[in-house]
């Protein structure tokens, strides 16, 4: 069958909406909650606590997802391919010793991708707890939700062999409305309280990390860093829509993400001191914004974006194993072009291993709060090999100045969220570490 490549279009664009951005689409769901948890209860959530969170997560946002991955790494492509590995390809010439920060890199992304979906699709559905709709009443049971979750990801791994052309056809439609959604919500909250602005500020994330109301000190970059854990399969993803519908799109994303969160922190002002809330341990402002009415339909179109988080992860996962058996790391597996768009491909080994492994976490953490305390710490280490390749590419590209300032920046942004997320270790986080 004759491939063609995806280019810069309507439909180009849309594909990539369905394909690339789940993971960090879906970030919404969870970041604020865990800051909330990081604070201990709502009441703790105090005004300047919350500006200053969201000021992390806009300037993380712009730091590792705009510059360092949408502006710089998609520069390093090997023949239009992405991910970590890709990047290692472009570079190995430089010396032996690359290969291990490509091997440490590749394997974390892959084991925190099992998590990826399992803490997205329970976020999610964990949102019809207890809720009243009409007639219909849903239960608090976690284990009901626990099996609509192995419903949904079982689903979601049999479709793989279908191709992702057919799938971000139809999943990208249902981004377009998440995206647009979760602005509009995030805009309606914001303009109750436009002093939430003040977060664009790089001012009020640096003193949030020494202000008294943070109890979690610098480890709140832990929580902080979930908002951007997709931009590793952002890169990872390239070579499956191209880095010009990336381009095209990218500002739209984080225009609504940023939306959505400055409403959901305008929410949280607004009812921190609420009878009603400020006892709560767990509350989600992403839900609890939202009028009664509009509920039902958040649940479910969050549900299906949770789905498409977790395609990114599966397709990202399948270019990072290809690039690593044309390397020669891992020996030959049966690779399955299903579709007509060059490089998007399905392997069934990789499919099913991962399938199991996710369900396993499910079942194993049960809940997302448990998830989302070890998720996060893998990629991490994700980052930090991929800013060392980077620095090599840069050297290469004889931009050596450059190359010194970004690993510089950027190893010391890394590791400052590498250490911030260890104390995810003892929580769950071991677990990734193992399946990395």
């Amino acid at each position: 069958m004759e491939k063609r490549k995806l280019s810069l279009s309507t439909l180009g664009m849309l594909i990539t909406l369905g394909i690339v951005y789940g993971d960090i689409g879906t970030s919404p769901l969870y970041v604020m909650n865990s800051i909330i948890n990081s604070a201990g209860t709502m009441a703790d959530a105090k005004p300047e606590y919350i500006i200053g969170s969201v000021s992390l997560i806009f300037w993380t946002l712009m730091l590792i997802t705009t510059i360092k991955y949408v502006l710089i790494a998609m520069k390093a492509d090997n023949n239009k391919e992405g991910g970590i590995f890709a990047l290692y390809a472009l570079v190995k010439a430089k010396g032996k010793w690359l290969i291990i920060p490509a091997l440490i890199g590749g394997s974390a992304l892959l084991a925190d991708g099992t998590l990826t979906p399992a803490v997205t699709v329970t976020s999610a559905i964990e949102g019809i707890k207890g809720q009243k709709f009409g007639n219909l009443v849903f239960s608090n049971s976690q284990n009901v939700v626990l099996i609509i979750v192995t419903v949904i990801l079982l689903t979601i791994f049999v479709i793989q062999k279908f191709g992702t052309e057919r799938i971000g056809k139809s999943f990208g439609p249902i981004m377009l409305i998440w995206f647009s959604f979760i602005g509009v919500a995030g805009l309606l909250n914001l303009t109750n309280d436009l002093s939430v602005l003040r977060a664009l500020s790089p001012v009020y994330a640096i003193k949030v990390l020494f202000s008294p109301v943070n109890k979690a000190g610098i480890f709140i970059l832990g929580s902080v860093f979930l908002a951007t854990t997709g931009a590793e399969a952002l890169y990872a993803d390239m070579g499956q829509v191209g880095k010009h519908n990336i381009y095209a799109t990218w500002p739209f994303v984080s225009l609504m993400l940023m939306l959505n969160y400055l409403g959901q922190a305008a929410w949280v002002i607004s009812n921190y001191q609420n009878p009603q809330y400020n006892k709560i341990v767990g509350i989600n402002p992403f839900y609890q914004m939202l009028p009664d009415k509009l509920k039902i339909f958040a649940i479910i179109i969050a549900t299906l974006a949770a789905i498409i988080a977790s395609q990114a992860l599966i397709t990202g996962s399948f270019t990072l194993v290809q690039e690593a058996i044309g390397l020669k790391i891992l020996p030959r597996l049966k690779v399955k072009f299903p579709g007509k768009i060059e490089s998007q491909l399905y392997i069934g080994t990789v499919n099913w291993m991962l399938c199991a492994i996710t369900l396993s976490v499910v079942w194993g953490f049960r809940t997302s709060d448990h998830m989302e305390a070890a998720y996060g710490l893998a990629i991490t280490l994700t980052m930090l090999m991929t800013t060392i390749l980077l620095h090599q590419f840069l050297i290469m590209k004889k931009h050596p100045l450059f190359a010194n300032i970004f690993l510089g920046a950027f190893f010391a942004l890394d590791s400052l969220f590498l250490v911030s997320s260890l104390i995810k270790f003892v929580h769950g986080g071991y677990v990734t570490v193992i399946i990395t």
